[in-house]
């Protein structure tokens, strides 16, 4: 019975530590898709365009109020710098700095004719996308990815070398080690995975694109939804569907051994063989329903790039089975 308390006692750990891991893993709601961005950005135009026709009838000021593709400025006073806080709708911008627009003693705002453009300083607002800032941030994920890298390399390799340990001595061969075996599986699936998706899914592209966005010399003509080939993403789709697939199937086969430990100690005359089937289907065959039911709704009604970034309550299609087989 000692024993039996330190294996639950430690079952219980791990079942502590894996729910931390899938909550640091499944929040992904820290980023937003390019075509979010576009959304919240026309919302603000929206917004700009009343706030301009109640400046208008006030009269205050020389410089026209305006939207000028990303902020919308109020009416300037002659001779002096106008400072407009940088718009918190916009993910990447520095949302304590602050934009520039300087209004001209004829009541103009400075104007830039070798752009043809309205004159205004976002350098504050475009701080965190400036190189110089983000090198320590790249040279720290770098790291990282070297870090999982390795563990995860590590990882694999010992447990294709147990798999094999317990596929070579017949005497090994017992339900337990099965459901051992399909949860080691699931370990070097979701590590596989990990190093698939980090190859083709092109984790940088939505500030690519955010940063050509702010930088057009018409940013009013910017805010259109461009046009993209979603022919070429299926493949990181394909892998991002496989990663939450084998997270959610590492996840269940846990779940898995706990319910075999349950089993062994509450059920009398459990039966090992006529169960294995049943734990099989619950590891492999459920995560497969409502990750596939995921991907149909991400398709249907976010399909945007590859997928890996949020799409607001859609992912807890996937995420509400994971954390409930954690409970």
């Amino acid at each position: 019975m000692a024993g039996l308390g330190a294996l639950l006692h430690v079952w219980g750990w791990l079942m502590l530590a894996s729910c931390l891991l899938a909550r640091a893993q499944l929040d992904s709601d820290g980023t937003i898709t390019i075509e979010e961005q576009i959304v919240l950005v026309l919302k603000a135009k929206v917004q700009c365009e009343l706030n301009i026709t109640a400046q208008l009838q006030e009269g205050e000021g020389n410089c026209f109020p305006e939207w000028d593709g990303l902020i919308c400025w109020p009416r300037g006073t002659v001779g002096k710098i106008s400072a407009v806080p940088c718009p918190p709708y916009i993910y990447d911008f520095n949302h304590k700095g602050v934009a520039f627009r300087h209004c001209n003693p004829n009541g103009t705002w400075d104007f830039m004719h070798s752009l043809n453009k309205t004159w205004a300083n976002y350098s504050d607002c475009l701080r965190f996308l400036q190189p110089d800032i983000s090198i320590g941030k790249q040279e720290f994920f770098e790291r990282l990815y070297v870090m999982y890298t390795v563990g995860y390399s590590i990882s694999f390799g010992s447990l294709a070398v147990a798999i094999l340990i317990i596929g070579y001595f017949r005497r090994l061969h017992c339900t337990r080690n099965y459901i051992h075996m399909h949860l080691f599986v699931s370990f070097m699936l979701r590590a596989t995975s990990i190093f698939v998706k980090d190859r083709v899914v092109h984790t940088h592209m939505g500030v690519k694109e955010l940063e050509s966005l702010i930088m057009q010399d018409d940013p009013q003509n910017s805010i259109e939804a461009p046009s993209v080939d979603k022919s070429q993403y299926i493949g990181c789709k394909m892998a991002v569907v496989m990663f939450i697939y084998f997270l959610a199937t590492n996840y269940y086969w846990i779940l898995v051994e706990g319910l075999y430990l349950h089993s062994l100690i509450f059920v009398a005359f459990f039966s090992d063989t006529k169960y294995l089937w049943g734990f099989i289907l619950i590891g492999w065959g459920f995560p497969a329903a409502f990750v596939a039911a995921w991907a149909v709704a991400r398709a249907t009604l976010a399909d945007a790039r590859c997928w890996e970034l949020s799409a607001g309550d859609i992912k807890w299609i996937y995420q509400a089975p994971i954390l409930a087989a954690i409970g």
